[in-house]
């Protein structure tokens, strides 16, 4: 019998004691289970490197984005997989392997044992007013506007829980309004001879790039291999209406005025001045000023679907 480790966020919108009850009743019957609820993101990661570490099969993040994000940084490049349990606000990694979105039915899959796979991470390497920040972006990485977004979102968390997508949306268009409307680039984006000056610059590692409600939102209209970035280098207002409808579809949004797509990348670097909040799997990581993203291919293994 296999050993797992079940790491929960208690603070998780859709998380009850109950339910991590049945999970944990689902999952012992398929593994040697043992569950942990950390009290900070880096307890969880410290947790899940250290089962990497002692050869667990499965580390288990219930909850949301954030802990998917915080368990993956923990067993990155090692043989442990990553399992996830739905019970956050919007569950985007899950989505896009094609996981049960209940709980109960992401358990009975986990326990059928499925075979293991292997995604790409993005490598993330930066140095800000706080020092130096390393580590991985699971799906998606973003410096300005969307990190703004996470942060004034989470200024109203109770929101999220209530609203979830509708709250975020919100949240953009105050930003937008408020602050970028008629910004001036403040950021210098490269990739190999790519050059361009940003708002704002969003990364995507796997398709699609993000979720609101059920739709999906994509930088590109297809999957890519590599990484996706979108650089903004002005936001008018009638271009953010133009820029919201083509994400629905992901074509057509580089033959905006302003708007490049950078698609298939292996590395992209961004300086900033000043510094600019940055977000990875919607965890808000702090301002940066120097960022360097690098494509690691294979560097997680899940429990998906082949």
């Amino acid at each position: 019998m296999g050993r797992l480790l079940l790491i929960a966020n208690p603070l998780a919108s859709g998380f009850t004691g109950a339910m991590h009850r049945e999970v944990m009743e689902v999952l012992s019957g398929a593994y040697d289970a043992d569950s942990i609820w950390p009290n900070s993101p880096t307890e969880s990661q410290e947790a899940s490197a250290k089962a990497a570490a002692d050869g667990i099969d499965v580390v288990v993040a219930m909850g949301g984005d954030g802990v998917v994000h915080h368990v993956a940084n923990g067993i990155a490049h090692s043989d442990t997989a990553l399992g996830i349990i739905p019970a956050g606000t919007t569950n985007v990694l899950g989505r896009i392997l094609g996981l049960p979105s209940k709980p109960i039915p992401a358990a009975e899959f986990i326990a059928g044992h499925p075979p293991h796979h292997r995604i790409a991470l993005g490598r993330v390497d930066a140095t800000g007013p706080n020092g130096r920040l390393s580590g991985y972006a699971v799906f998606a990485a973003g410096l300005g506007l969307d990190a703004e977004v996470v942060r004034q979102a989470e200024t109203t968390p109770h929101k999220k829980v209530w609203f979830g997508g509708l709250h975020y949306a919100r949240s953009a268009g105050w930003m937008f309004l408020s602050k970028f409307r008629n910004r001036l680039p403040t950021m210098r984006a490269t990739s190999g001879d790519r050059k361009g000056d940003a708002v704002a610059v969003i990364t995507q590692i796997h398709w699609p790039y993000t979720y609101f409600g059920r739709t999906p939102l994509r930088l590109t209209p297809r999957p890519v291999t590599g990484l996706s970035s979108l650089i903004l280098e002005q936001v008018p207002a009638a271009r953010a209406l133009a820029l919201a409808g083509t994400a629905v579809s992901g074509r057509g949004m580089d033959r905006l005025p302003g708007i490049s797509v950078w698609a298939g990348i292996q590395e992209l670097s961004v300086s900033a001045d000043p510094p600019a909040w940055f977000q990875a799997d919607g965890e808000l990581l702090g301002e940066l000023s120097e960022l360097h993203i690098r494509y690691a291919p294979d560097a997680l293994a899940v429990v998906a679907p082949g």
